[in-house]
């Protein structure tokens, strides 16, 4: 089943969710913010694009900035911020078995839903 990580406040997200409910396709949507990840779920979810934690860090928000930036943290290090931090979690993530995007153009879902 598809799955979406979703946050209802970013407009990227909900752009997203609308992608997935014009598609037909059942899907899961997952409040990562409200039920955040735990290491395990995250590293198993960045195996799917393939990406190292680094690139699924929203560089724009206020956490980032004001603890992340311009410091250089190993893989596990990113993870544990991003545990501690989900709102520091890219969004929105869409999975579909063994892949994953981040659907960022929206159009990107496209490579999900074939």
């Amino acid at each position: 089943m598809i799955q979406i990580y979703h946050n209802n406040r970013c407009t990227k997200s909900r752009q997203a969710l609308a992608e997935l409910e014009s598609s037909g396709k059942a899907f899961e949507v997952i409040y990562y913010l409200e039920t955040p990840l735990n290491k395990i779920q995250l590293k198993g979810l960045l195996s799917k694009p393939g990406i190292a934690p680094f690139d699924l860090i929203r560089k724009g928000e206020k956490i980032f900035i004001e603890n992340y930036k311009g410091k250089i943290l190993t893989d596990p290090e990113w993870i544990d911020a991003m545990v501690e931090h989900p709102i520091l979690i890219e969004r929105p993530i869409v999975v579909s078995g063994n892949k994953a995007v981040i659907a960022r153009p929206t159009e990107k879902i496209n490579e999900i839903l074939v």
